[in-house]
């Protein structure tokens, strides 16, 4: 996969970049995108530099993340996420971080990204990394940009409810309600509390909560993603002992989430009147990179490109720490993120036309609609 790499002086880059880095990402996006905007929520995996803002440990804004960008946003990653791919699918712009102080005016016609490290759907989850927008209260944001921020750029309320009826809504988030919660029994109650079927129980009624929520506000389209094989980050085989492959406890864990999150799919598109869920399956794509690495061109599964100590998951990586140079075969960028290569086969799998890794539509068919 070809990397991506900033032009121009190095100097002028860093210094308009640092007023605005979207002026270099807008790469992708065309005069008739398949959706007028992409709102887009969640945790790490998907945030664009959100956390570049608020008092938080869980930072990304420093070499070498970003280093196949030329330069870190805030991503948890070598290079672009999911979304950032998914967005060129669509024909959209990068999407922004909406507390980046740029992210105002028209420019947020084509949608804005919520998402933030260390957040969960629990808003309890990920407080020792200190300040993080729970899923709670991305959601008020967005309430905000709703009733405050877009009403200046349409005539009517029906035009602005227009809009965002055929606007996708973007969910990445739970991961951090395991890793950042239940499987850290020494700062948080919830395994001592809830069984395993319960805690998912709790999670997806409370998601279930959010996400009607998210409807009454004006959402429509709406893609839920699947937490991914946690059992096999770098993170958790460093807490592992021996050499087990994939911590099966832990995966077992977010399939009951995800066999839920499946089943809420077709019960909220049953209850909400024209609503739209797909499920975005990206435990199995991720799984299966991982025990088939060469069928994707992968040589490393288990260790961080970005890391130090058993895996590279004893310390995710630190600043202007030298990462691996041949990235583009690691499956995992750092301790707890995946590379951009994997990153761009996780999009093909939802957003080309021939998606497949979406139910019951991929979130190509559903912005077309």
């Amino acid at each position: 996969m070809q990397k991506e790499r900033l032009r121009g002086s190095p100097l002028l880059v860093y210094l308009v970049f640092a007023l605005d880095p979207f002026v270099f990402l807008a790469q992708g996006q065309t005069d008739t995108p398949l959706t007028p905007a992409l709102f887009i929520f969640g945790d790490s995996l998907i945030d664009s530099g959100n956390n570049n803002y608020i008092p938080s440990i869980a930072r990304a804004n420093y070499f070498p993340y970003g280093i196949d960008m030329g330069i870190p946003t805030g991503r948890f990653c070598n290079g672009l996420t999911v979304v950032d791919y998914g967005a060129r699918y669509l024909g959209l712009p990068l999407t922004p971080p909406y507390l980046n102080p740029t992210s105002k005016g028209r420019k947020i016609l084509r949608g804005l990204n919520y998402a933030s490290a260390a957040a969960g759907i629990l808003d309890e989850t990920g407080q020792h990394y200190g300040a993080r927008t729970a899923f709670n209260k991305q959601i008020s944001l967005f309430e905000i940009t709703v009733t405050v921020q877009l009403p200046p750029f349409f005539q009517t309320a029906a035009e602005l409810s227009q809009y965002l009826a055929k606007s996708v809504f973007i969910m990445n988030i739970g991961s951090n309600d395991y890793i950042n919660n239940y499987l850290l029994p020494n700062k948080y109650i919830s395994s001592h509390i809830y069984s395993g079927e319960a805690f998912a129980d709790l999670l997806v009624n409370i998601f279930t909560q959010q996400l009607t929520r998210l409807y009454m506000i004006g959402a429509r389209k709406m893609v839920l993603i699947g937490v991914g094989p946690l059992g096999c980050i770098p993170s958790q085989l460093s807490q592992a002992s021996g050499n087990i492959g994939c911590v099966e406890r832990v995966n077992k864990l977010v399939t009951l989430f995800n066999n839920r999150l499946i089943q809420l799919t077709n019960t909220l598109n049953a209850s909400l009147p024209g609503s739209i869920f797909v499920y975005q399956n990206s435990y199995d794509i991720f799984h299966d990179m991982v025990i088939n690495p060469s069928k994707y061109g992968f040589m490393e599964t288990n260790k961080a490109c970005c890391g130090s100590g058993r895996y590279g998951g004893d310390l995710t990586c630190l600043p202007l720490q030298k990462p691996c140079e041949n990235r583009n075969q690691y499956i995992f960028w750092d301790s707890y993120h995946p590379t951009q290569a994997v990153n761009a086969i996780i999009a093909q799998g939802c957003y080309t036309e021939a998606a497949t890794g979406c139910y019951p539509i991929s979130i190509r068919q559903l912005a077309q609609l």
